[in-house]
């Protein structure tokens, strides 16, 4: 954290106090997806870095934070949180919790924050409880649920008959809220690319609040073809909040593969967006030409979605649309 600028001197320091209380090991910068070539250098870049912290009273529980800090912090503006880990334990992070660990600088149950003062320590520690105690209550509800079902076979001797439907028969008919998309988002899914057996699917959707892209992942996940593939959900996506531009990738196992979709949105400059590449593995490594694959997976599914539009008309281009179809 040494080679930080001369003028972010407040931001090291905070940094340093970090340091001190949770280690120099817990918190790490966070490397941003690569600028396009040729492009200059900012000089108001946020600092981004990542803490690795453990539960309370769960020590053997990590979680992971990705700490952003504007320009303008601590003078005008407050720092953002956002939770890496996509799993606490073994209970996958809701978007509630994700949700509630991004808005904590702006939320009345988050940590008050005024012009000129430090809070990310305060911040830190605010994410800390919150995810102690939606970790306890996951526990907490998961132990209910055994002693509902040791009562049941106590009582198995109450039959239903076999005519009569189940309330699991009753619930598949049924979306789970947790894994239904968000209203008004349509997903658009380009034609698949396939080489030696190997799948890859690109989807793109237009977003307009980070909150969306957990939901949206989430029911990509719900549909059992697309979780039994190799690598589901390798995405990017970028959102612009008023001023502010958020944005984030996830590899999803395989190396590399979300910064190279952030890459992508970067160098084309399209905002509010979510693309998501889906690969089947085939059983024959493909080297370098699995990244190729991804990129023009996506790609497929961006010019499918309308979102090169402006970009191809300000170029002169006149490329027809790929085929595909929507969800």
């Amino acid at each position: 954290m040494q080679h930080l600028a001369a003028d972010r001197e407040s931001v090291a320091s905070e940094i340093n106090v970090l340091q001190s209380i949770y280690g120099d090991d817990a918190i790490h910068l966070y490397h941003s997806p690569p600028k396009s070539p040729g492009s200059s250098p900012s000089t108001a870049e946020a600092i981004r870095f990542e803490v690795s912290l453990n539960l309370p009273s769960h020590e053997d529980i990590p979680i992971r934070i990705l700490v952003s800090i504007p320009p303008t912090y601590p003078s005008s503006s407050s720092p953002q949180l956002q939770l890496l880990s996509r799993y606490i334990g073994a209970f996958g992070v809701d978007s509630s919790l994700f949700g509630s660990i991004l808005r904590t600088f702006i939320s009345v149950s988050g940590v008050e924050w005024t012009p000129e003062s430090v809070c990310v320590f305060d911040g830190l520690q605010n994410v800390l409880e919150r995810c102690e105690a939606w970790y306890t209550d996951k526990l907490n509800g998961e132990a209910a649920g055994e002693l509902l079902r040791e009562d049941a076979l106590v009582r198995n001797h109450v039959s239903i008959e076999p005519d009569e439907p189940s309330l699991i028969d009753a619930k598949k008919d049924q979306v789970s809220p947790d894994t239904a998309l968000p209203e008004g988002i349509k997903i658009i899914e380009a034609e698949a690319i396939v080489d030696r057996k190997s799948i890859f699917v690109g989807r793109a959707c237009r977003i307009s609040d980070p909150l969306q892209v957990p939901l949206i992942l989430n029911s990509l996940m719900s549909d059992r073809h697309i979780s039994r593939a190799a690598h589901p959900i390798i995405n990017a996506w970028r959102c612009q909040v008023g001023n502010v531009l958020h944005q984030d990738n996830d590899d999803d196992g395989e190396t590399a593969a979300g910064s190279r979709l952030a890459h992508l949105l970067s160098i084309l400059e399209i905002n509010d967006v979510l693309v998501v590449v889906t690969r089947w593995f085939g059983g024959t490594h493909l080297g370098p030409d699995r990244f190729k694959h991804i990129n023009h997976a996506a790609r497929n599914a961006l010019e499918l979605g309308g979102f090169l539009e402006q970009t191809e008309e300000s170029k002169g281009s006149g490329r027809t649309a790929g085929k595909g179809r929507r969800r």
